[in-house]
């Protein structure tokens, strides 16, 4: 009787919402008449329209110069392709997006094929609104927003270039279309899934879970069931595209993830009903395709190779993963190690921290930073330049002998490939983007260092800083021809023409 009384409210459930459904597609016609009469498209039935998910799009970040480079291209090169993003940036229009744009990546956009769809929800999927269980919390926000960004309208692929997934069923059930995406770094990994388990304390698994069995078990269920929607939301894109070999094995392995408990669940009704009803036609990809984030590194380029000077240079936002009491714990090694570099004169060697501060929480931990310098009793030779301009940060980089970045497992690093092709010799955490794909060997030498500990860091430390002249200059040359030809704009366009999504619209 329940079984039979809950299958007919579900079979309510469901009309009402296909309903609803065809409803959203009919408006969707008027829609779209209404936004070419907007830009005054001429020969509508000629254009395609693709929409990007990118709620911060105006952010300036290096997720946006991805964006911006994919819209400049597909408008140069597509000219019946109208480009619609869809953001919550509803404090700004769409005049002042393409002049920051401009300003801050040097990249074109043209008003006549660009439009903008501001959504209202944004703040359901920020931090600050889901201070517990946060990836489900966002996750279930971005596929309200998604529903809202189908009411106002549906193009004809839809694109996330922001690592929203689970928006992904919801769009393929709401407009009958494609999805595609470019993933920067999965919402959850097999990795994190892993330290769970072993009960592994770290940034995303608190000493407070890893050291509780019952709270560790509750965690491993939780992540155990958001892996699996996660992989089943990856896998009605039709073509993911990533940022790195890092994310690469990532994503490839969250698309082949399944769990034979929920599996099972899943055949039991009304939950086989509603695989049905959102299960999408095609095959899902096999596995992701990297394309490298385009990096403008023009003027970091210009910058003079020889003349550097005895610092040790880190630019990265103030967060927590960017592990910067480690860049801090490296300096002590190097200085107790070797007392000469902390003469003073010009034997002495520099740490300088050039990072955002994005908001309270930042502040506070630029504040912890600054305690640990003085207790680690390096606090006269480290500095701290908190939201530095782009000119103030050009200048460190021409400044700076040796980039230090020790993040663990950084997806990518657009900041080693600037260090790189501003001359900086790289000495970066042995992980992820920076040892898959940045500072490998060019022409069989070597790029720059990697490290792992405080005093293998040292060491490369040293290394950089006995070079003589003709290796250093050398080395610097390497770095930047690599970076600045493998990482290009033209690189990127080549990347994300070959993904394949042409033959979806």
């Amino acid at each position: 009787m329940i079984l039979a009384l809950t299958g007919f409210l579900f079979a309510l459930f469901v009309a009402q919402t296909i309903g609803q459904i065809l409803g959203l597609r009919r408006r969707n016609v008027n829609q779209k008449e209404k936004l070419f009469s907007e830009l005054g498209v001429e020969g509508q039935s000629a254009k395609k329209i693709i929409g990007f998910f990118h709620p911060y799009c105006n952010a300036g970040g290096g997720g946006e110069r991805v964006l911006w480079a994919a819209v400049s291209a597909i408008q140069r090169k597509e000219p019946d392709i109208i480009s619609v993003v869809y953001s919550g940036d509803t404090d700004t229009t769409k005049e002042k997006i393409i002049e920051k744009v401009k300003a801050r990546f040097d990249i074109e956009l043209s008003p006549q094929s660009l439009h903008f769809v501001f959504l209202e929800s944004r703040y359901l999927v920020e931090d600050s609104t889901w201070p517990r269980f946060t990836l489900l919390g966002q996750s279930l926000g971005s596929m309200y927003l998604a529903w809202e960004a189908m009411s106002i309208l549906i193009p004809d692929l839809f694109i996330d270039t922001m690592g929203y997934a689970f928006t992904f069923p919801v769009v393929s059930l709401l407009g009958n279309i494609p999805v595609g995406a470019y993933v920067h770094y999965p919402t959850i990994s097999t990795t994190m899934v892993s330290r769970v388990k072993n009960r592994a304390s770290g940034h995303t698994n608190s000493g407070a879970i890893s050291s509780s069995p019952v709270l560790s078990a509750g965690k491993l269920l939780y992540y155990r069931i958001f892996m699996y929607y996660y992989a089943y939301s990856l896998r009605q894109a039709r073509f993911i595209m990533v940022n790195s070999s890092w994310t690469k094995g990532h994503v490839d392995s969250i698309l082949q993830y399944s769990d034979t408990l929920l599996d099972a669940v899943h055949l039991l009704p009304p939950l086989v009903l509603l695989s049905l009803l959102s299960r999408r036609r095609g095959a899902s990809p096999k596995e992701a395709q990297i394309v490298y984030p385009s990096c403008d590194t023009r003027q970091m380029a210009a910058l003079p190779l020889a003349g550097r000077e005895r610092v040790i240079l880190s630019i990265a936002q103030f967060r927590p993963e960017k592990d910067h009491p480690a860049q801090l714990h490296a300096f002590r090694a190097l200085l107790e190690r070797y007392p000469e570099y902390r003469a003073p004169g010009a034997g002495a060697v520099q740490l300088v921290l050039v990072g955002g501060s994005r908001n309270v929480g930042d502040a506070t931990r630029v504040e912890g930073l600054q305690a640990l310098a003085r207790e680690l009793g390096v606090h006269e030779q480290v500095r701290f330049v908190v939201n530095a301009s782009f000119a103030e940060m050009l200048g460190w980089l021409g400044r700076a002998s040796i980039g230090l970045g020790t993040m663990v497992d950084e997806h990518f690093g657009i900041n080693i490939v600037e260090f790189m092709a501003a001359g900086a010799i790289v000495v970066a955490h042995a992980s992820g983007g920076p040892l898959l794909d940045i500072v490998v060997p060019f022409e069989g030498e070597p790029t720059g260092f990697h490290a792992t500990t405080p005093e293998t860091f040292a060491e490369a430390f040293r290394t950089v800083l006995t070079l003589s002249p003709s290796e250093d200059v050398a080395m610097r040359t390497r770095a930047r021809t690599w970076a600045v030809g493998k990482f290009s704009a033209e690189e990127f366009e080549k990347g994300w023409d070959a993904s394949g999504w042409r033959k979806w619209l």
